[in-house]
């Protein structure tokens, strides 16, 4: 394709180039990248799931787990095998989904990028026209300020004569032999426009998919905690991996994995007006942030982790009973939840987040008020109730547990709240909830209060350090992975 230019006399602008287009060549020849887009997502996704699992199966970093082995094992109530199905099938219908979308959008293309800057700069020129009104508005003359600049700052002159820079107009002939004045871009403009083609505006485009995206699965995670039909017909069973681990990321009801993972995320890159290329980043990008925000792990030199405060550690408090309704954000930020106040507002509360806390303080040096969860304790009394003000009255069934089965305790005020709410909700799930996760997680929880002592005693008699300490403090859990068959998937079949 190609495209004549003549000199554009009616705005008095610089002239567009021509340009002829050709194909772009392939990220990975000889796949092209319509099919490189729904492959690298599902390679990204197996790729990263195996990190972490071979992290788990060699016990490496135990500092830094968010939960024991035994927890793997003992509360999860689907067995790996089920999750490992799921996630086929889910990326069976994403594929296809990803395939569909790839067939309605044009093949990229090489060739018109001096045209598109070109059509930047001269974006720029056109806004510079309106800078003698504005100035005229506030009582200024253009003509005059520029007049005193003109041999000085010519350039900024310009600028303020609305975009007129005579220096630059030339006398040239056109390839139809048209002859006439041309009019060249400042050396800020065409900087600008650059900018503006290869950075500012494809930050724009990540942006808005980024925001379309996290609203998409805010508003619908959010739907499908608060419809009690909602979650226990399709959301129960992701919450049936109440320790996550990395590749049950996806591991969801297929009606549930196309309309709030495949379809958000194709919403979105719709809505940005990304090319294939760009879309290929973004889906991978993703999905790889959803697989480290259920890896498991608080690892303090992890970018995933650090880039924003929706994490593991974040994530990890909506999979326990007493947070499942709070932290509905994914999966890029937590704007949603702290603007509509679904954030978890108990802190730390579980003993289980100790160790890995103390673990990333040492290791970074942090102040000891980080909390793992991105949780601070003291907004619980501060912060309004709603929407979760009716929440303990409504947990009718949570009356007949005990209070020694509602371990940890929350602090009181809006957590007290989240939490009974929360514990409600898994109450209501006769399939894969019911009493017996609350007396379970209980019990792990006070067995890790029992050993976070026992191992808090030790380092004060000891010179042993924080990791060995904290080695010793997972050896004694039962059940460790160490060993364990199943080999590369660990298979073993839970609950």
């Amino acid at each position: 394709m190609a495209n004549q230019s003549h000199f554009d006399t009616s705005f008095d602008l610089p002239p567009l180039p021509e340009y002829k287009t050709t194909l772009m060549p392939p990220f990975l020849p000889p796949i092209p990248d319509k099919l490189l887009t729904v492959i690298l997502p599902i390679v990204a996704y197996w790729g990263l799931s195996m990190v972490f699992h071979w992290i788990d199966t060699k016990d490496y970093f135990p500092q830094y787990r968010l939960h024991t082995p035994a927890e793997v094992s003992s509360r999860n109530k689907v067995s790996r095998w089920d999750v490992v199905r799921d996630v086929v099938i889910q990326q069976v219908v994403q594929t296809v989904v990803g395939w569909l979308l790839g067939m309605t959008e044009p093949d990229d293309v090489v060739g018109k990028e001096v045209y598109d800057v070109t059509v930047w700069a001269r974006r720029i020129r056109i806004a510079q026209r309106a800078i003698p009104a504005m100035l005229a508005f506030v009582g200024l003359d253009a003509g005059g300020i520029a007049k005193d600049l003109n041999m000085s700052h010519p350039v900024l002159a310009g600028v303020i004569m609305g975009g007129r820079y005579s220096p630059l107009q030339t006398t040239a002939m056109a390839s139809d032999g048209f002859v006439g004045t041309t009019i060249g871009f400042t050396v800020w403009e065409n900087v600008l426009a650059n900018a503006m083609y290869w950075y500012i505006v494809p930050a724009l485009q990540y942006g808005i998919a980024i925001v379309v995206v996290d609203t998409w699965q805010y508003f619908l995670h959010r739907a499908m905690h608060m419809n009690r039909w909602m979650y226990t017909t399709f959301h129960s069973r992701h919450h049936r991996l109440y320790v996550p681990y990395a590749y049950g990321a996806l591991y969801n009801h297929p009606f549930e994995g196309f309309l709030l993972d495949t379809l958000g995320a194709s919403i979105a890159y719709k809505a940005a007006g990304m090319n294939t290329r760009q879309g290929m980043w973004f889906f991978t990008g993703s999905t790889l942030k959803t697989v480290d925000d259920h890896c498991g792990y608080a690892l303090p030199w992890d970018p995933l982790q650090r880039l924003t405060s929706n994490n593991a550690g974040y994530h990890d408090v909506h999979h326990q009973s007493w947070g499942i309704k709070t932290n509905f954000s994914q999966p890029f930020f937590t704007f949603w939840d702290r603007v509509l106040g679904t954030v978890w507002t108990g802190g730390d509360v579980s003993a289980r987040y100790e160790k890995a806390k103390i673990a990333a303080q040492k290791k970074m040096d942090q102040d000891v008020k980080t909390t793992i969860t991105h949780s601070n304790v003291a907004e619980s009394v501060i912060q309004d109730p709603r929407p979760y003000q009716d929440d303990k009255n409504n947990a009718t069934d949570l009356s007949a547990i005990t209070v020694q089965d509602q371990q940890p305790l929350p602090p009181a005020g809006k957590a007290e709240l989240q939490a009974a709410g929360s514990r409600q909700q898994v109450l209501d799930d006769r399939k894969d909830g019911g009493a017996q996760v609350l007396v379970q997680e209980a019990a792990e929880e006070k067995e890790a209060r029992s050993l976070l002592k026992r191992s808090g005693r030790r380092r004060t008699a000891s010179s042993l350090s924080q990791t060995d300490s904290l080695k010793g403090l997972k050896d004694r859990v039962t059940g460790s992975m160490h060993g364990r068959a199943g080999a590369i998937l660990g298979m073993e079949s839970n609950r």
